[in-house]
């Protein structure tokens, strides 16, 4: 009988509340070990060829329709021979066999020049008289009409006014590029600051700051989109005016090498120089737009 109360049969099963043991394996982490890479996208081809490829088509149009147009023309040169005297040309930029001779390295690097110390001086004047002229409402009815009548002034019409007071091409060429990339700035800096909200200028004066103050810490971050928008079309208008200015004064410049050319009947120089002065500028503008990108205007 106690024999039979301790045996348990061998086909009993366990209790219902006695959960069965899992076992759990436990794995060692290496902590010196670098995490799996991330598996790599794969590189957008086609995003690539829809940028690339647009601008190639471009190129190849215009290059054929250059072939097209000159294939029996004596006088203008075919893309082919402009080609081989682009190469002759940049073999050696920078050669010099006198002053009126040199590479057409020097005559872009000179160009380069005026237009830096053209621009600089403008910049210098026309931002802050840009915040005058935008901050107070008397130098605005001042000033403002004297620019109306200015600002429309072909650049060249300046050029001998500059003759006339500075006696010499080269600072006349600065003149002409100052005043000529001026307005812009004025302008734009002007607009700038009357855009800014007026409760920034009424906390100003609840905190009785001063004019420096309201000038640097309020006025200058909500108008440098602005102020960097004239100074961008301020270098595109003094590039262009440079080689106008230079092929009216001589000298050594982009423009006089190209009424240079000219003058020795070399049309594949001029077609050249054209296509220099083009990425020349292009290169200006996307340098100005590379800085404006690394301001934070919130």
């Amino acid at each position: 009988m106690g024999r039979a109360l301790l045996d348990t049969p061998r086909d009993v099963a366990p209790p219902a509340d006695t959960a069965p043991v899992r076992r759990v394996s436990v794995v060692a982490v290496d902590p010196a070990a670098k995490p799996a890479p991330a598996p790599r996208e794969p590189f957008d081809w086609r995003g690539l060829g829809a940028r690339v490829l647009p601008p190639l088509g471009g190129v190849a149009l215009l290059i054929a329709v250059w072939a097209l147009a000159t294939q029996k023309s004596a006088s203008f040169p075919t893309p082919l021979a402009t080609f081989d005297a682009a190469v002759k040309l940049f073999s050696d930029p920078f050669y010099s066999n006198g002053p009126n001779d040199q590479g057409i390295g020097w005559n872009i690097l000179f160009s380069l020049q005026r237009v830096g110390l053209g621009f600089g001086l403008a910049a210098l004047v026309g931002i802050p008289l840009g915040f005058i002229i935008g901050r107070f409402t008397l130098f605005n009815r001042m000033l403002s009409p004297l620019i109306s009548v200015l600002k429309p002034v072909s650049p060249l019409a300046w050029l001998p006014i500059g003759l006339l007071v500075f006696k010499s091409a080269n600072p006349a060429a600065i003149w002409t590029i100052f005043i000529c990339s001026i307005w812009p700035m004025v302008i734009n800096t002007a607009v700038g600051v009357q855009k800014v909200p007026e409760d920034y200028l009424n906390v100003a004066r609840v905190l009785k700051l001063s004019e420096w103050k309201i000038a640097t810490r309020i006025l200058l971050p909500s108008v440098m989109p602005y102020m960097l928008t004239g100074v961008r079309l301020s270098v595109g208008t003094a590039w262009l005016v440079i080689v106008a200015a230079e092929m009216l004064t001589g000298g050594v410049g982009i423009g006089f090498w190209v009424w240079d050319e000219w003058n020795n009947l070399n049309v594949a120089h001029i077609i050249i120089a054209i296509f220099v002065i083009g990425a020349v500028g292009l290169l200006l503008e996307w340098s100005l737009l590379a800085v404006a990108r690394r301001f934070d205007y919130s």
